[in-house]
């Protein structure tokens, strides 16, 4: 399946939740996309209904295809601790995702089109893949083109007005740089998922 490319106050509208944008055309009473989206917002959802939406939820978020979230679940299944976390610890670390975290980038497709154009170095050295693992101590720049651009600019300003950092990374904004600290543990990182219900949809 490739990647989706529709409109992305449409999947928002499905989850209810702004995980493609900032949020501020959705309300209580906003309906899911469709003829009969508001018939579909009163019904109940089952545990396998719940469990689909979650994992559907994060994947979107990423913004990966449904065997690149796979790829993930088995590798977090394989690393010591909760399969859960591991997941998420997996999707929070990636470069694009970091590259958003920092402030870097206005929204995930933004941080993804930054790494793919090899704006983006770690520890002095261009990476142009968006899945890239960052690692504790690995430190993040942007380049000196991208900083004069216009949207990067506006990100930059966002940051600079922006309360303290989550304690796993730290940012220098007028320089355009940051540098990962540690792991981040499960209340820092910026996924809104009950992973849980990832695993148990794995676990059928």
């Amino acid at each position: 399946m490739a990647r989706y490319t529709g409109p992305k106050t449409k999947i928002s509208r499905i989850f209810g939740e702004p995980i493609t944008g900032n949020g501020k055309w959705l309300t209580k009473n906003s309906n899911p996309p469709g003829m009969h989206g508001a018939a579909r917002k009163r019904k109940s959802l089952g545990e396998y209904a719940l469990q689909l939406r979650e994992k559907q939820k994060a994947k979107r978020i990423a913004g990966l295809t449904e065997e690149q979230f796979h790829h993930y679940f088995v590798k977090a299944e394989r690393l010591p601790g909760l399969t859960g976390e591991n997941l998420l610890r997996l999707l929070e670390t990636r470069l694009d995702n970091v590259t958003k975290r920092l402030g870097f980038a206005l929204s995930m497709p933004h941080a993804r089109q930054l790494v793919l154009h090899g704006h983006v170095q770690v520890n002095d050295q261009r990476v142009d893949v968006p899945s890239y693992p960052v690692q504790p101590g690995d430190k993040i720049a942007l380049s000196e083109k991208a900083r004069q651009n216009a949207a990067v600019q506006q990100a930059l300003q966002v940051l600079q007005k922006r309360g303290p950092m989550p304690s796993w990374i730290e940012v220098n904004a007028s320089h355009a740089t940051g540098k990962v600290r540690s792991w981040p543990s499960r209340d820092e990182m910026s996924y809104p998922i009950d992973e849980q219900l990832i695993v148990e949809l794995y676990s059928k």
